[in-house]
């Protein structure tokens, strides 16, 4: 991929299982693509199987979860980071892996992987009543001393335009009112949803199939990985995508360019 020098670009990717889409053509597209910032969620690693390989970034960061093979995150930088730091700094939501926070001189990339609510929506009270809020709190601490980048696998579908069946996925995780209310809030607290932000009416656009009925192949999917960005970011936003034609997982990398400081 030719680069512009005066522009970065941040990818993020739930992998679903690192080894598992490495055999399908991970690396491959990495070196190809070669993002500046590339974030990756549900690694699904365990400490004895990190990879040796550094991907070709001399910054990078694993947090995987205590449960092993379960969740994990990991961050892969061509940038020098000021610092990789894991979860959140109350010592809250541990154990899981799911938050990588990466300060750059001029803002901060938080990769994330946020819970899922469960077929039987058992996790829905956690996620609408602890989880989301303190993710936001979090954020807008951040953003007090330089402007924040959030991406990551945010199991939403924000609006009916985000998925190709809102109307039978209603009380569904993933489209319950808690959870779009969750990204409501995001919004209202100053962020912006980088993809909607630049394609308010694109339809279609989804991140995520079910590996079920051909999902995939029918683009009957969800939108649910995105880029977030502080409302200050805006103006240096160039480029909002998500990549479809890429292989290797049920999620589809999506992505960002943004003028270089």
């Amino acid at each position: 991929m030719v680069t512009n020098s005066s522009v970065i670009e941040l990818l993020s990717w739930n992998v679903n299982g690192l080894r598992a889409c490495r055999k399908k053509g991970f690396d491959e597209f990495v070196r190809e693509r070669a993002p500046e910032v590339l974030c990756l969620q549900e690694v699904k690693l365990n400490p004895e199987v990190i990879p040796d390989d550094d991907f070709g970034y001399p910054y990078r960061r694993y947090h995987l979860a205590d449960k092993k093979g379960y969740s994990g995150t990991a961050v892969f930088s061509k940038i020098e980071p000021l610092s990789m730091t894991v979860d959140f700094p109350d010592g809250s939501h541990v154990g899981e892996g799911r938050v990588i926070t990466c300060e750059f001189d001029d803002f901060y990339v938080v990769n994330v992987y946020v819970p899922n609510s469960k077929g039987d929506l058992s996790r829905l009270g956690y996620r609408h009543d602890s989880w989301d809020p303190d993710l936001r709190r979090y954020l807008c601490e951040l953003r007090l001393k330089k402007p924040v980048t959030l991406c990551g696998d945010l199991n939403v579908a924000h609006q009916e335009i985000d998925l190709a069946n809102p109307k039978s996925n209603r009380r569904n995780a993933g489209f319950t009112d808690e959870e779009r209310e969750g990204m409501n809030n995001f919004l209202s607290a100053g962020f912006v949803d980088t993809f909607r932000h630049l394609h308010p009416a694109t339809t279609g656009a989804y991140s995520w199939w079910s590996y079920r009925a051909g999902a995939r192949q029918r683009n009957v999917g969800w939108r649910i990985d995105y880029f977030l960005a502080s409302e200050e970011l805006a103006p240096s936003l160039r480029e909002a995508f998500i990549l479809p034609e890429i292989l290797g997982s049920d999620h589809c990398p999506v992505g960002i360019r943004l003028d270089r400081p």
